[in-house]
């Protein structure tokens, strides 16, 4: 049967405005990080982004190294843009990164400008679509001059294969000279991508105020800590867990501290009639930095859990003051 969205998708969830631009974002945006591989049932790929998008989730967030294997996760979603969504792709907005190792040999990561541009004709193929809406550098490359990297983004967007150039996992400092090169260069800065959960606070030490003050969207990455930001863990670790079957997290990071916090945020859900898991994307949402949070979904049912989240009530003053002694930093993750 022929896909037809859903007629009322608009009036589901709400948007932000990114920064300083005219592109409104979703609250909660879909990431095909994790559960778009080739590992994984189509039918249950194709159900979560038509979901989504039934939901008036408008912002699909890719990569090129996702999947596995890299580039598939774009390939996926290609087909399903192909088979159900080509009428409504003036209606997305898709995005793409280049940065982390994709291929081999000396241009097949970081930010060369060669990589980029390559990467980016790679993704656009994949997807089978002559645009991305924004194109990331995905990480900072020490030994590139940050001109050319920024270069290749410029290059990107004056040449119609992006509409809007984006950043990933910049720190503050990093984030002032990209904007300014870009800006020198007549390319507006749209976005930031960070990392940014109850145990990775990194963004609030420069990097959110810097975006308030140029004008630049955030959209945070890992708000539920890859499941530890959940109760996934509570009762012990399930086999199908990213604890047993991903490579970034280990069982060492399940210490009875760690339990003891999660417990204690677990009840703060509870007496806002919210699982943990939707408190923690409302409570990102809450900085004035964050335009939209990224999940991920194994699972049509996981997905609408989580979008609700982005109609949920604010917290309350009483509320953020009782999450703070347990949001700690760096409590379960040693990759800073």
């Amino acid at each position: 049967m022929a896909y037809e969205a859903h007629p009322d998708r608009y009036d589901t969830i709400p948007y932000a405005r990114c920064g300083r631009s005219g592109i409104q974002l979703p609250r909660v945006s879909l990431g095909l990080w994790n559960n778009f591989g080739d590992d994984r049932d189509r039918g249950v790929q194709r159900d979560i982004v038509l979901r989504a998008f039934d939901q008036g989730v408008t912002h699909i967030d890719l990569a090129n190294n996702y999947g596995p294997p890299p580039g598939a996760a774009e390939r996926v979603f290609g087909e399903i843009l192909a088979s159900d969504l080509a009428p409504y792709r003036d209606e997305l907005i898709i995005s793409s990164k280049a940065g982390f190792d994709m291929w081999a040999g000396p241009y097949g990561e970081w930010g060369s400008r060669k990589y980029l541009l390559a990467s980016l004709d790679q993704s656009l193929s994949r997807m089978g679509i002559d645009y991305v809406d924004i194109f990331y550098s995905h990480r900072f490359d020490p030994d590139t001059p940050l001109e050319e990297t920024m270069g290749a983004l410029a290059t990107a967007v004056n040449s119609g294969r992006a509409l809007y150039a984006g950043i990933s996992n910049y720190d503050d400092e990093q984030t002032r000279r990209a904007h300014a090169i870009l800006n020198d260069m007549g390319v507006p800065l749209l976005i930031h991508q960070p990392r940014y959960n109850f145990f990775d606070r990194r963004p609030e030490s420069g990097l959110f105020d810097a975006l308030v003050e140029l004008g630049v969207g955030g959209i945070v990455y890992s708000p539920l800590a890859q499941g530890l930001a959940t109760t996934r863990y509570l009762d012990g670790i399930p086999s199908d867990s990213r604890v047993r079957t991903a490579n970034w997290i280990d069982e060492k990071r399940i210490t009875p501290e760690y339990l003891d916090h999660v417990r204690a945020l677990n009840a703060i859900a509870e007496g806002r009639g919210q699982t943990l898991a939707q408190m923690a994307l409302t409570w990102t949402l809450r900085h004035p930095a964050v335009t939209s949070t990224l999940i991920g979904a194994s699972s049509v049912a996981q997905l609408d859990d989580n979008l609700a989240a982005a109609s949920a009530a604010p917290l309350t003053a009483d509320e953020i003051a009782a999450i703070e002694p347990h949001a700690i930093h760096r409590l379960v993750d040693d990759w800073l």
